[in-house]
């Protein structure tokens, strides 16, 4: 770079802000801090190659402080990432409580694939560096609707108390697969799935073997046909909160997500596009959608700040409606 200005889109940017546990850190003690996988070596180069800076431009030595409030951005090299809906909706803001609906294919967190695509990406960009909006928990990518944001250190964290209290109610929208009758509860305790590569995968798991209790309600509310085949619309209430509890219940009980991905197709499908290129449209036009139809419809909580149990609604996206609709 020899000291020249990044431009976008070949670099993406990562702003760091500087907390009080690293006020006075020098910078690349602050940098090493918050991004541990950096070397020190590393991150020597970046800031030899100007790519660490701060308002005024690149900061050119290592030793320099940091202090209480600053703002230092790392610029990298930004891969190519799948296109997304860069976007979401506000549901409802007040000064400690925000609750937003998320797009489907919108990933929450930055990750090997996602960086400037992600939601807290879009956040930044709306609301500005250092907004102080924190999640209170998270949706799967591809997984639509209700989230729910407090204020970071204060209201977020009493948000996230009720969330491990179980205090929280949370209502989803599914389409499986098959014709499910009558109300059921699956109760099966879940873990990492036994003899499966994908290390996010979840199965059946009994608890002497590290397996957890999960408790999911589901209730049929409509039917449908999606290929020739039947399909249920359900209600899905987990009274517990395991990874990816939903849609490894219903698929233990032979009612899988339509257009699961991980567990609504042979695993081998999911290595092929993970690990060896397979172009994931190909996924998507076997399974006939593009994403799996699940939407977190509804949200009962109580309010962080006087306790109220307050509740928030998203609609039913139009790419499930033209799958079958919501009873009125």
């Amino acid at each position: 770079m020899d000291g020249a200005e990044p431009q976008e889109p070949d670099w993406l940017t990562i702003p760091l802000v500087v907390g009080p546990a690293h006020d006075g850190y020098r910078l690349d003690r602050f940098v090493g801090a918050r991004i541990p996988r950096l070397s020190r070596t590393r991150i020597q180069l970046v800031i030899a190659r100007g790519q660490v800076r701060d308002a005024a431009g690149p900061i050119a030595r290592p030793a320099r402080r940091v202090h209480t409030g600053d703002v230092i951005t790392l610029l990298r090299p930004a891969p190519p990432e799948p296109p997304v809906v860069l976007d979401y909706a506000v549901l409802h803001r007040e000064p400690d409580l925000m609750v937003v609906d998320k797009p489907a294919g919108l990933p929450v967190h930055p990750s090997a694939r996602y960086h400037r695509h992600t939601l807290t990406a879009v956040m930044r960009q709306r609301l500005g560096v250092g907004h102080g909006w924190e999640m209170a928990h998270r949706l799967d990518r591809e997984t639509s609707g209700v989230m729910v944001f407090g204020r970071a250190g204060a209201s977020a964290s009493t948000l996230k108390r009720s969330f491990q209290r179980r205090e929280i109610d949370k209502h989803y929208l599914a389409v499986i697969h098959g014709q499910m009758d009558a109300p059921t509860t699956i109760d099966i305790p879940l873990g990492p799935a036994v003899g499966s590569e994908i290390r996010v995968k979840m199965g059946r798991r009994p608890p002497e073997d590290g397996g957890q209790l999960a408790c999911t309600e589901v209730t049929p509310i409509a039917r449908g046909q999606f290929r020739g085949e039947p399909i249920t619309l359900v209600r899905a209430r987990p009274l517990t909160g395991r990874q990816h509890q939903i849609r490894v219940h219903l698929a233990l009980v032979g009612h899988g997500v339509v257009g699961d991905k991980l567990y609504g197709i042979e695993e081998s499908w999911f290595l092929d596009v993970v690990e060896r290129g397979r172009p994931l449209e190909e996924v998507a036009e076997h399974l006939g959608v593009w994403r799996h139809a699940l939407h977190a419809a509804r949200i009962e909580l109580p309010h962080p700040v006087h306790g109220d149990r307050v509740a928030f609604e998203a609609p039913w996206p139009d790419d499930l409606a033209a799958l079958i609709d919501v009873p009125g």
